[in-house]
C-alpha cells in the first residue's frame, strides 16, 4: 500500500472520529440526566427507530438514503434515536454473518433489496452489524445521541405475552444469551460517542415474569454493561411492558453505576377500552395518571430519586384513534409538569417485514409511507414545551410556572388586548398557584379574570374577588374554573377560531365541579397545566 493510499485511510478514519465527536458523556445527578463533565442538564427528547425485525435491518433503509433520514430525523425536532437491536444479532454466527443481501434473500424480499441497492448501495454487502454500526455512525454525524435498546432476542416484532421473548427463560430469552449480548453490544460501542445508553430489554412480560429473577438478572446485566463501558447510561425497565416499578419503594437494587442508573416506563391508550376514553376522558387520564405516579413517576421524586426515561408513547399519526388523541393531551400535561425525558414511538412510517406483511404501513410514524414528510406536521409542534429543557438543577433563577395548554401545545401568554396561546419560548409566567386562589403574574399585582360565559379571559387588577380565584374542576385537575358575577363556573377554554383564551361553562363537570358520569364531549380544550420551569 501507498503512502497516499494511507494517507487517504488516515483523513477518512479522522473525518469518521471528528463528525461523531457531537454528543456528550452523560451521568445522572439525583433524578437528572447531566453532562458528565458540567453538570448541566442534557433532556434526552428521541424518537424510537427499529432495527430488530427479522431482516435486521433499519426501517426505511430500502426507500431512502441513510444520510436523508438521520436528516430528517433532527429536522423533526428530536436530539435523540433509541434504536433498536435483537440479541441474535451480536451472539449467533448464523445471524450477525448475514450480509444484507443475504438477509433479504432469505426472506424472499427482492423489492426491498432493490430499494436498498438504490438508495443505499454501500450497505448491501454489509454484514446487518455493520449495517447497524454505520447507521449509527450516521446518526451521530448529524448530532444525535443514540440510546441502544435490546428489544428482542429472536429478530421479529415485539410483543405478545406468549411469543417466546417476554421474560428470562422463555423459548428465546436465555438469560445467559442475553448477558453475552448486552456485554457484545457495549463492547461493539465502546469509544462511539454518539452512543449514550443501552436499555437493557424492552417490556419484560408473560405468565413467567417474577420479582426476583428481575432483580437477579437486572443487577447482573446492569453491572455487566457498566463494567464493559462505563461511560454508558444504563437504562432499566419494568415489569408488566414496562408499567410497573413499584416495587423499588420497598427493595431497591443492590448495584452501584457511579450515577448511571437510569429507569424506563411505556405510557399507551392500550389496556382501557376506547369508549372509556370518550366517554369518561376526565376520570379516565386523573385515574392512569395516578397509576403512573404510583408506579414509575415516583422515581423522581424523594431522597433517593432516579431519572425517568418515557421510552415508548405514542398515537396514531392520523388522527383517526379517537381513544389515542384523548390519551395524549394527559400524557402530555404529566410530561411536561414532570419534564421527563423520552422517546417516541416511532419515526418509521413503514416496515420491510412485519408479521409476515411485506411493506406493511406503521400509523404511529412520524414519516409518511414514502418516508418523504412528516404524516402529521402539527402534532410535532405539539412536543415543543416537553422538548425543550424547562428545569435545569444548575439554574440559579427562582422556580415560575408555565401555563400549558396540551390539545395544542402551545401556552398562555398576554397580549396587548388578549390572553391568547402562542409558542411557550416566550411565555408569560406565574406564580405558584393554590387550588381555590388567584393565578397572579409572576412578580407583579395583577392575575387571571373571569368575566361572564364566552368573553374573553382578563387581566384583574383585584386578586381577592370570587371572579379571581380559581379551582381546579374535575377529577383530571387539569380544569381551570373561577365564579363570574352570578356566582356560575366558569372554566378558561381556547377559542376554536382566534386562539384567544375565553371563559364558558365547564364541559363534562357540573356545576359543583365534579364529573359527569359520562359525557359525549371532549373537555381537552379547557384542559390546562401549570408547568414549573426555572430556565
Amino acid at each position: 500500500m501507498t503512502i497516499k493510499n494511507y494517507l487517504a485511510i488516515f483523513l477518512f478514519l479522522f473525518l469518521q472520529i471528528t463528525s461523531l465527536c457531537n454528543s456528550l458523556t452523560l451521568s445522572t445527578s439525583s433524578r437528572y440526566i447531566v453532562n458528565h463533565a458540567t453538570g448541566k442538564r442534557v433532556k434526552l427528547a428521541c424518537v424510537n427507530w427499529a432495527s430488530h425485525l427479522e431482516p435486521m435491518i433499519a426501517e426505511g433503509l430500502e426507500k431512502k438514503p441513510l444520510k436523508y433520514i438521520a436528516i430528517q430525523i433532527t429536522k423533526s425536532g428530536f436530539n435523540c434515536v433509541r434504536f433498536t437491536w435483537a440479541t441474535y444479532m451480536f451472539t449467533r454466527p448464523d445471524y450477525y454473518n448475514l450480509k444484507v443481501s443475504q438477509s433479504l434473500d432469505k426472506y424472499g424480499l427482492e423489492s426491498a433489496k432493490a430499494g436498498i441497492a438504490r438508495n443505499n448501495p454501500q450497505l448491501l454487502n454489509m454484514n446487518v452489524v455493520e449495517v447497524h454500526n454505520a447507521v449509527v455512525t450516521e446518526l451521530g454525524r448529524n448530532k444525535l445521541m443514540v440510546v441502544l435498546d435490546n428489544h428482542v432476542s429472536q429478530p421479529k416484532w415485539c410483543c405478545s405475552g406468549r411469543d417466546g421473548n417476554g421474560f428470562f427463560g422463555d423459548a428465546s430469552f436465555n438469560p445467559n444469551e442475553w448477558l453475552q449480548g448486552l456485554t457484545q453490544v457495549a463492547r461493539t460501542y465502546k469509544g462511539n460517542p454518539a452512543v449514550v445508553g443501552m436499555s437493557m430489554r424492552n417490556e419484560l412480560r408473560g405468565d413467567h415474569q417474577n420479582e426476583a429473577d428481575w432483580y437477579k438478572y437486572m443487577q447482573d446485566g446492569a453491572t455487566r454493561i457498566h463494567r464493559e463501558n462505563p461511560d454508558f447510561l444504563v437504562i432499566i425497565s419494568g415489569l408488566h411492558y414496562d408499567t410497573i416499578l413499584g416495587f423499588l419503594k420497598t427493595k431497591p437494587l443492590q448495584i452501584n453505576l457511579n450515577n448511571k442508573l437510569v429507569f424506563e416506563a411505556h405510557w399507551y391508550s392500550y389496556g382501557f377500552p376506547a369508549d372509556k376514553w370518550t366517554s369518561q376522558t376526565n376520570h379516565l387520564c386523573a385515574s392512569v395518571t395516578q397509576n403512573a405516579r404510583d408506579n414509575y413517576l415516583f422515581l423522581l421524586t424523594g431522597n433517593n430519586s432516579f431519572p425517568l426515561f418515557l421510552s415508548e408513547f405514542g398515537i396514531d399519526q392520523r388522527g383517526a384513534n379517537e381513544a389515542d388523541n384523548r390519551y395524549i393531551s394527559c400524557l402530555l400535561a404529566t410530561m411536561a409538569e414532570n419534564d421527563v425525558d423520552w422517546a417516541l414511538w416511532t419515526f418509521h412510517g413503514s416496515y420491510i417485514l412485519r408479521e409476515e406483511k411485506v411493506n406493511l404501513e406503521e400509523f404511529y410514524g412520524v414519516i409518511d409511507f414514502n418516508w418523504d414528510r412528516p404524516r402529521n406536521p402539527s402534532f410535532l409542534g405539539r412536543l415543543q414545551l416537553v422538548r425543550q429543557i424547562n428545569q435545569d438543577p444548575k439554574s440559579n433563577q427562582p422556580i415560575y410556572y408555565v401555563m400549558f395548554h396540551p390539545l395544542s401545545g402551545q401556552c398562555v401568554q398576554i397580549g396587548k388586548t388578549n390572553i391568547v396561546l402562542a409558542d411557550c419560548k416566550t411565555v408569560t409566567r406565574w406564580d405558584q398557584h393554590q387550588d381555590g386562589g388567584p393565578i397572579k403574574l409572576m412578580g407583579k399585582p395583577q392575575c387571571l379574570g373571569v368575566s361572564r360565559d364566552g368573553a374573553p379571559a382578563r387581566v384583574s387588577n383585584d386578586c381577592s374577588n370570587n371572579g379571581s380565584k380559581w379551582k381546579f374542576a374535575s377529577s383530571s385537575g387539569l380544569h381551570l374554573a373561577a365564579q363570574d358575577g352570578e356566582g356560575k363556573y366558569l372554566c378558561l377554554e381556547k377559542n376554536a377560531s382566534d386562539g384567544k383564551l375565553v371563559t364558558k361553562k365547564c364541559l363534562c363537570v357540573g356545576d359543583n365541579l365534579v364529573d359527569f358520569p359520562s359525557c359525549a364531549q371532549n373537555p381537552q380544550v379547557q384542559w390546562f397545566k401549570l408547568v414549573p420551569a426555572n430556565v
